[in-house]
């Protein structure tokens, strides 16, 4: 083939590829404009995207030729709310056992009253105690008088003060058998550890028990301890002290304050989370142990800048969005934090109130003077329209 051929086909393979690039590659409008090149006698794939997308996004709705829309900057602010599932449980809750084996001969309290530390619950049968603390005492009573015997012969020279020592030593083994026989006496009654309300009793009087045998549960619920789970991203946030509120799911009408009393060291691994401690005040009783809660916390948070999701674009080098500034087309890099249903938060340099581009954006182009139509309506943030329903509710 001659050499003039083969040149000739290359260009045209060339000229070719150049088209397909242009009408097809994203973000191709966009390179030819910063080279200078307009005016080609078709639709570059950017604007058939920014053509699509404002016809499909919104709503029917395209801007006269020559004109566009704008939307004004707003920002809004994540996670500064928290809101988790706990359960409650009593402040300080015992399981009661005895320190012995043996048959349960009596209750003294019932399900549902209330007791002090050292208050006896039950008792066990203490026959064999109780004789153990006689013969004790008469053992203590039997060596103090023979100390006193000792002393006695010991001023006139009968008895050596050796003789006095070992009585003495006597006197003292008698009094510890005492006081341990006086324990194992008072190990057959069964006494409450904390304050609290007792429990539904699991035993009837007159069953064998041992010292592993539950006969009864006090809870203290004066304080109700509430276990909850936070996402790991509120980790640094959360510290104790910090105040809440809990909403009994029983109870939704009741609101209680309370604060953050311990936090755990770690997160878990299987779920993400990080498990939390809280306390408030039950001073009136309403609440028991093992009720839910739903627990909201208030932070900072963090505040970005908020566009409509129509003025955000893409091209090869990532989204986008058109500002005007002094009336001029200025195009915006972002990084796109979160979308939301009415807004898109980005990382960009942009402020609040400033114009962007929604509808119309086949005519903005870097340093473009621009024909502003119509300014659309702020748009609302979520937290706003929670407020509005409110009050349209009321």
């Amino acid at each position: 083939m001659a050499i003039w051929k083969q040149i000739t086909l290359t260009l045209l393979v060339v000229l070719t590829a150049a088209v397909l690039w242009a009408k097809f590659y994203p973000g191709a409008g966009d390179q030819l404009a910063r080279w200078g090149v307009t005016g080609l006698p078709f639709e570059t794939a950017s604007k058939q995207q920014e053509g699509n997308s404002g016809r499909e996004q919104g709503g029917g709705r395209r801007a006269p030729q020559g004109s566009v829309v704008t939307a004004p900057v707003i920002e809004e602010t994540i996670n500064d709310r928290l809101s988790a599932i706990g359960t409650g449980r009593a402040v300080r809750s015992v399981e009661v056992t005895p320190f012995t084996s043996g048959r349960m001969t009596q209750f003294l309290v019932n399900s549902g009253e209330t007791v002090k530390p050292g208050d006896v619950i039950a008792k066990l049968d203490s026959d064999a105690e109780e004789i153990a603390a006689e013969r004790a005492a008469l053992a203590l009573k039997d060596a103090e008088a023979r100390l006193e015997r000792m002393k006695l012969l010991l001023k006139s020279n009968t008895a050596t003060t050796v003789q006095v020592t070992d009585a003495e030593l006597t006197v003292d083994n008698a009094k510890l058998q005492l006081r341990e026989a006086q324990l194992n006496l008072s190990r057959r009654s069964v006494e409450s550890p904390i304050s609290g309300v007792v429990g539904i009793l699991p035993i009837t009087a007159g069953n064998y028990i041992t010292s592993q045998t539950v006969i009864a549960t006090v809870d203290d619920r004066s304080e109700i301890l509430i276990d909850f789970w936070v996402p790991e991203r509120f980790a640094s946030a959360i510290k104790v002290g910090a105040a809440l509120t809990a909403t009994s799911v029983a109870r939704p009408g009741d609101v209680f304050d309370g604060v953050v009393s311990a936090i755990d060291n770690r997160i878990a691994t299987d779920s993400r989370t990080l498990q939390v401690q809280a306390r408030i005040q039950n001073g009136e009783d309403k609440l028991r142990a093992g009720m839910s809660f739903q627990v909201s916390m208030k932070f900072q948070g963090d505040t970005f800048p908020a566009v409509n999701p129509l003025a955000v674009q893409w091209g090869s080098d990532g989204a986008y969005v058109w500002a005007v500034r002094d009336g001029t087309a200025q195009r915006v890099l972002v990084d796109i934090i979160q979308r939301n249903t009415d807004s898109v938060l980005v990382k960009a340099e942009l402020t609040p109130g400033e114009e962007i581009v929604t509808e119309g954006l086949h005519l903005a182009r870097q340093g473009a003077k621009l024909n502003i139509l119509d300014r659309q309506k702020k748009p609302e943030s979520s937290r706003d329209q929670k407020l509005s329903s409110a009050n349209s509710s009321s």
